[in-house]
């Protein structure tokens, strides 16, 4: 077929030019069989931009007070009743994004920081929603994502040392600040994408709080940032617990075996 295919190109040109134009097409077809590895590229550090949204979430325009929650706190829940989070029987949680304060210097926040206050947080969330829903790995039919990001990370001064030989704990240059962090989050259907609920909480849980080694969840002088991670875990759970209606017994069991990561 492909034969016949270039014959018919070929067969209104001059001699040579049908035979530069069939020797273009197998080398062209080298080049597509054998491409060149991908190079890695770093990955780009999320920044929120001065009076805007992060832009996270998938979408921001219906999201209304949640008095349930309290304070700032903004949400959404798909009105469709085939939508409702009681159809779901189990969770992915994905890796927390972050991103950086506009009035910070990203340069000077580590990757390494970064990603130990990703990863504490994750596990917060896992802990947090694990006996609401099994957590699995994959996606599959009535399967919710849960996509999460702090938005808002500053950077604080320069570390002083632990002055502890025997914690083993690689101190940051410069602490990562939490005071003025929000969270922001959504479930999805893990197949089609669809958002099922979402909120924003801007409560202000991160007073005092910073991190300044990478296993900061092992060192007792960041107590502050574990203690205010670990709420705004509990809170996506409150609204999880709202939308999905544990009540009485249920959700009294659900909040006393909530673990927080790093105990």
């Amino acid at each position: 077929m492909l034969t016949r295919r270039i014959d018919a190109l070929v067969s209104g040109f001059p001699a040579g030019c049908a035979t530069v134009f069939v020797l273009w097409l197998v080398a062209l077809a080298g080049c597509t069989q054998e491409p060149k590895p991908a190079v890695e590229s770093k990955t780009a550090l999320k920044r929120v931009e001065p009076g805007k949204e992060s832009g996270f979430l998938q979408d921001y325009s219906k999201f209304k007070p949640n008095e349930k929650l309290g304070g700032e706190a903004l949400s959404y829940v798909n009105p469709d009743k085939m939508k409702s989070l009681h159809r779901y029987v189990a969770i992915i949680v994905d890796p927390v994004q972050v991103y950086v304060s506009s009035a910070a210097d990203a340069s000077l926040i580590p990757d390494s920081g970064r990603g130990a206050v990703a990863k504490y947080f994750e596990h917060a969330l896992i802990d947090a929603v694990s006996d609401a829903f099994p957590v699995v790995d994959s996606p599959g039919p009535l399967v919710l994502r849960l996509r999460a990001a702090l938005v808002g990370i500053d950077l604080g001064g320069k570390v002083a040392p632990l002055n502890d030989p025997t914690m083993v704990a690689k101190p940051l240059e410069r602490a990562i600040v939490l005071e003025k962090v929000s969270v922001e989050m959504e479930l999805v259907d893990s197949e089609t994408g669809e958002r099922i609920a979402a909120a924003i909480d801007k409560a202000t849980l991160g007073a005092g709080a910073e991190v300044g080694a990478e296993n900061f969840s092992r060192i007792d002088r960041y107590n502050e940032a574990k203690m205010a991670l670990d709420q705004w875990a509990g809170r996506v759970r409150e609204f999880l617990d709202s939308e999905h209606e544990l009540t009485g017994e249920d959700a009294d069991r659900a909040l006393q075996s909530y673990q927080p990561y790093g105990k």
